[in-house]
């Protein structure tokens, strides 16, 4: 799965609607459900008047895991959920990026936060193995 200095990131041949059904049942496929969106397009419109690419943040969710990790370090909800972007790119087609928490949870030195964070890349990383 290729990398951006964030997380992981694929670009899809499907369109930007398209990506934004695809994206949730690629989660669900994992364990995960998506919390929250995010519109950044309508938010950057409506506060700033400014006209930006169709781009959304899904905060995902895999309840075990966020359990275990919060049962692990109560303060890790500062890095949860865990974000996945769908935007526009400029050919047309969505690219989904999904955030990689060995490069956030495990930065807290917790060996259990690293152990899970490495479980929590994989599931992510298989999800957005699954979208074309």
């Amino acid at each position: 799965m290729p990398m951006t200095t964030f997380g992981l990131r694929k670009t899809l041949r499907a369109t930007y609607d398209e990506a934004l059904v695809r994206v949730p049942e690629a989660l669900k496929s994992e364990g995960f459900g998506v919390l929250t969106e995010i519109d950044v397009q309508s938010t950057l419109k409506q506060k700033l008047g400014v006209d930006f690419r169709r781009y959304k943040i899904l905060g995902a969710c895999n309840p075990p895991f966020a359990h275990e990790a919060l049962t692990a370090e109560l303060e890790i909800g500062l890095m949860l959920p865990c974000n996945v972007v769908v935007y526009e790119g400029d050919d047309q087609q969505a690219v989904v990026l999904a955030i990689d928490p060995t490069t956030t949870m495990a930065g807290t030195g917790n060996p259990k936060l690293v152990e899970l964070a490495g479980k929590v890349r994989d599931k992510l990383a298989r999800a957005l193995s699954k979208l074309e």
